[in-house]
């Protein structure tokens, strides 16, 4: 199982203090996985019935960067659009817990989300921002040129690929970065790379039919094992029957969660309109640990967004706006704002390498007397973080080929 996520935000030119109302833990789990649900749902309507893959826990880290040095309009846009106050205290001890997490290399598993702020040579950073931005997620501040672009864009995508695990970053679009007005450019990564707890056969994949959201269908290969795992069948308000299954990583405290329409005849989108944070937590309370049959088809996805128009329907603005913005919390020299802002998300799910012993036949009458889940149509999912519920990754399934 190997995902990998990075995004990357661009400033070109040029904190709030009050403390917020405390939050509980709680409510704070609550506004992480609606962020996430709200920038999945904004993506995916603009990509219709594409296959997608999204890093929630990459891009509100940076946003939570840019928090730190927002001020007047430009910081209530981003707080709104994250659900709530980075100076407030509770909300740094949740998501240090959070990013902990997130930052961890136990048994079998990488987790790493990183971020850096790339700072032309000539602007002077707050040093109360340059402090808070060093503590931040992993963070970093790193000098450069921005009148050599070559150089920049090489030192920029050469720290994408090291907190990549040296993955592939090209078509990373950073004309901005390139610009004589840019000043800063804000890298966020999220990378992942970890085993199934109970890994999948590559004797027992096989080709097998899957219906795309078109109606067609096509063979595809579809991984299959049986394992005791937490399932749980629910249906809309409109009667829509869907079901819920979680697949835990070596360790359990990271899973991916699938969600599968019960019938063929059901658009995905009709299950997916109904995703909140509220009936993610109720799938998580009520699945039930239940001996599976699963077929889970292999599936390799790669997503590139410009963000912008999604952080615009997110209500965030003013930062992109060269009149309006306010990062003065960053810098008081010149004015910047933020130019462009674009995420590329990349995962491949595979059997991961393991081989084991069994013949067909036996696998077949073992699916005779087994419950199934079978994704042989499209599905959603969503790597999430069983501590915290924070959702580091959500995507779709559309067509596996």
């Amino acid at each position: 199982m190997l995902p990998i996520f990075f995004s990357t935000f661009i400033l070109s030119a040029c904190c709030c203090l009050t403390k917020g109302n405390c939050i509980s833990y709680d409510e704070l789990k609550e506004l992480k996985t609606e962020f996430a649900i709200n920038l999945y749902r904004h993506v995916s309507e603009a990509e219709n019935r594409t296959n997608l893959v999204i890093s929630p826990a990459s891009v509100a880290a940076s946003l939570e960067l840019l928090q730190f040095g927002a001020q007047g309009n430009t910081f209530t846009e981003l707080q709104d659009a994250l659900g709530y106050n980075i100076h407030d205290q509770s909300v740094q001890d949740f998501l240090h817990v959070v990013y902990e997490g997130a930052t961890d290399s136990s048994q079998g598993t990488v987790v790493q989300l990183a971020c850096s702020f790339f700072v032309d040579a000539g602007v002077q950073l707050s040093p109360r921002f340059a402090a808070r931005a060093a503590r931040w997620a992993n963070s970093s501040l790193q000098q450069t040129n921005f009148t050599d672009p070559n150089r920049t864009a090489a030192q920029i995508q050469e720290w994408i690929a090291s907190n990549l695990g040296g993955g592939d970053v090209r078509g990373i679009p950073l004309e901005s970065a390139g610009s004589p007005l840019s000043q800063v450019t804000l890298v966020s990564t999220m990378y992942f790379k970890s085993t199934w707890q109970k890994k999948f056969s590559f004797m027992d994949t096989q080709m097998l039919p899957f219906t795309t959201a078109e109606g067609s269908t096509l063979k595809v290969p579809t991984m299959h094992h049986t394992a005791d795992v937490n399932y749980g069948q629910f249906q809309t308000a409109a009667l829509e029957a869907f079901n819920v299954l979680e697949l835990p990583y070596l360790g359990e405290k990271l899973s991916m969660v699938l969600v599968l329409p019960s019938h063929k005849r059901t658009p995905l989108s009709q299950i997916e309109s109904h995703l909140s944070a509220k009936t993610i937590n109720l799938w998580a309370n009520s699945l039930k640990r239940t001996k599976m049959d699963i077929f889970l088809p292999r599936f390799s996805i790669q997503s590139l967004f410009d963000l912008k128009t999604v952080f615009s329907a997110l209500g965030i603005r003013d930062a992109f706006d060269p009149i309006t913005a306010n990062f003065k919390g960053i810098s008081e020299e010149g004015s910047l704002y933020l130019s462009e802002a674009i995420h590329k998300a990349e995962i491949k799910v595979t059997e991961d390498g393991t081989k084991a012993s069994g013949t067909t036949a036996m696998v077949l009458l073992k699916r005779s007397r087994t419950p199934i889940f079978k994704a042989d149509r499209p599905f959603t999912f969503f790597l999430r973080q069983a501590n915290t519920g924070s959702v580091l990754f959500i995507g779709r399934v559309t067509n596996p080929s």
